[in-house]
């Protein structure tokens, strides 16, 4: 049997959206993949300041990602 659920990571534990369908005691195989989402975009960009050839600072770096209106793919 394969689920795929969603969960949060507090405290060290694993903690499920919702009920699994499991028997107490039982053992699994667990895969972690993070979802995607823009806080972990901008890390990501963070994270890879440096790599390009940037002379800016990160401050503005981030206003240039965040904002909509910079990006030349948002439809004008």
């Amino acid at each position: 049997m394969s689920i795929t659920v969603e969960a949060v990571y507090e405290n060290g534990v694993l903690k499920p959206a919702k009920a699994l369908p499991l028997k107490e005691h039982a053992r699994v195989q667990v895969t972690i993949e993070e979802s995607p989402d823009v806080p972990q975009a901008g890390e990501a960009a963070r994270r890879g300041y440096g790599m390009l050839r940037w002379t800016g600072s990160v401050e503005d770096l981030d206003y240039l990602i965040n904002d909509a209106e910079n990006d030349p793919l948002e439809g004008s």
